[in-house]
C-alpha cells in the first residue's frame, strides 16, 4: 500500500500537466494582416464632382423657375413685401398700445384704407388734372426740345445715334416719334390707361398680402415644412431674419421717399415750375428705387423747365443735384444706420440684372430683393476675423 501511496503522488502533478494541456485550446494561426487603406484623393474626388453636379442642377432650375414664372414669383414677393409692412405696422401699435395682434392689424388695415379713400375723395380730381395737365405739358415740351435738336447739326447728330424708343432716328423712321414724353408720361398714366390687368395684379397682391399679415405662422411653418428636418431650425432663422431686414429697408426707404418729395415739391414751387405738387410726389415715389429713380424723377421737371428757359432749367438740375448729395450723404447714411445697409455697387447690379430677368417690375423691386438676399447670405456664412479682413 505504501509503494501504491508513492506511486500516485508522484504520477497526479504530471496527470494534471498533461490534462491541462490537453484541455487548453489549440494556438491558432496568425491574424491576417488588415486590406490596404482605400485611396482617399479618388473618394474624395467623387464626391467633389458630385457636389458639383447637384449644386448645378439646383442652380439651373431655380434659374428656369424663376425664367418661366418670373411674373407670379415677382406677385408673390410683392404680397409677401406689403405683408411685411403691415406686419411691421402692426407689430408697432402692439409693442406702444398693447393691443392684440388682429385688432392691431385690423387697425393698419382700416386706417390704410380710410387715407386712400380720403385723398381720393378729397383730392382724386386735382390728382386727376394734374397727371393730365403733366402729361399733356411732357408731350408738348418734348415735340419743342425735338425740333430744337433737329435744328442744329449736333442735335441731328444726337438723334441718329438715340433709338427710335426714345425719339432718335436710329432704328426706325424718323416721321413717328414714339415722344420721350409720352412715354415717361405713361409710366405714371399709361398704367391706368391699360389698366385692367395692372389694376387685377395690384388687387391681388393687396388681398394675398393681407392674408399673408393675418396669419404669417402658418404660410411660414408651411414653407418650413419643405425642408429638410436638420435644417428646420436654422431655415427658420433665416426666413425671420430676412423678414426683419425687409421690414427695416421699408421703413428706411418710405422716410427716405417723403423727405425726398417734400424737399423736391417745395423746390420747385419756389422756382417757379408749375405742377410743383405733381412732380414732388412722381420724385417721391420715384425715390422708391435708389439711384436710377432719383433720374426718372429728374427728368419730368427738367423737361418742364426748358419751356421757362435757360435758368430755370439750370436751376431745376442744382435743385435735384443738392437734393440727392444730401440725400445720399447726410440723410441716406443715418437711415442705413439704424436699417440697412447695402453697398451702392451691389445695389446697381442688382437693378441690372433682376431688370433683365424680369422687366420693370424686377427693376422695382430689384432693391428690397436683394436686401433679402444679402440678409440670407449673411446668416448661411460666418463674420471674418479681423486678421481675415482686405
Amino acid at each position: 500500500m505504501a509503494y501504491l501511496s508513492l506511486v500516485f503522488q508522484f504520477s497526479l502533478p504530471r496527470y494534471k500537466s498533461i490534462s491541462r494541456m490537453t484541455s487548453e485550446p489549440a494556438p491558432t494561426h496568425a491574424e491576417p494582416p488588415p486590406p490596404p487603406a482605400e485611396d482617399t484623393s479618388e473618394t474624395a474626388w467623387l464626391g467633389s464632382i458630385t457636389h458639383i453636379l447637384r449644386l448645378t442642377i439646383t442652380l439651373t432650375v431655380i434659374a428656369l423657375t424663376v425664367w418661366l414664372l418670373g411674373d407670379v414669383l415677382t406677385v408673390i414677393f410683392a404680397a409677401t413685401l406689403f405683408a411685411v409692412v403691415l406686419h411691421g405696422l402692426s407689430r408697432i401699435l402692439v409693442k406702444h398700445l398693447r393691443l392684440p395682434y388682429g385688432w392691431a392689424l385690423g387697425t393698419v388695415t382700416l386706417g390704410l384704407i380710410a387715407a386712400v379713400v380720403l385723398l381720393v375723395w378729397g383730392s382724386g380730381p386735382a390728382i386727376v388734372n394734374e397727371v393730365s395737365r403733366l402729361q399733356d405739358a411732357l408731350r408738348q415740351q418734348e415735340a419743342y426740345v425735338r425740333s430744337m435738336l433737329e435744328g442744329s447739326e449736333t442735335g441731328l447728330m444726337i438723334l441718329n445715334y438715340l433709338p427710335s424708343s426714345l425719339g432718335g432716328h436710329q432704328g426706325g423712321s424718323g416721321g413717328s416719334l414714339a415722344s420721350l414724353g409720352s412715354r415717361i408720361a405713361g409710366s405714371m398714366t399709361g398704367l391706368v390707361g391699360s389698366a385692367f390687368g395692372v389694376a387685377g395684379t395690384i388687387v391681388v397682391v393687396l388681398i394675398a398680402g393681407l392674408y399673408f399679415a393675418m396669419s404669417p405662422s402658418v404660410y411660414a411653418n408651411g414653407a418650413l415644412r419643405l425642408v429638410p428636418v436638420a435644417q428646420r431650425p436654422r431655415a427658420r432663422a433665416l426666413m425671420l431674419r430676412a423678414g426683419h431686414s425687409l421690414w427695416a429697408w421699408v421703413a428706411g426707404q418710405s422716410l427716405d421717399m417723403l423727405v425726398v418729395g417734400v424737399l423736391s415739391g417745395v423746390g420747385l414751387w419756389f422756382i417757379g415750375v408749375p405742377l410743383a405738387l405733381a412732380l414732388g410726389v412722381l420724385a417721391g415715389l420715384c425715390n422708391f428705387i435708389p439711384y436710377i429713380g432719383a433720374i426718372l424723377g429728374a427728368v419730368p421737371a427738367l423737361l418742364l423747365a426748358l419751356s421757362l428757359g435757360t435758368r430755370e432749367t439750370i436751376m431745376v438740375a442744382a435743385l435735384y443735384s443738392v437734393i440727392q448729395f444730401f440725400e445720399g450723404n447726410v440723410l441716406g447714411p443715418v437711415i442705413q444706420r439704424h436699417a440697412v445697409q447695402m453697398p451702392p455697387a451691389i445695389t446697381i447690379l442688382s437693378q441690372t440684372l433682376f431688370g433683365a430677368i424680369l422687366g420693370f417690375p424686377g427693376l422695382i423691386f430689384a432693391s428690397p430683393l436683394t436686401v433679402a438676399l444679402l440678409a440670407i447670405f449673411d446668416g448661411l456664412t460666418p463674420p471674418l476675423e479681423d486678421d481675415e479682413r482686405v
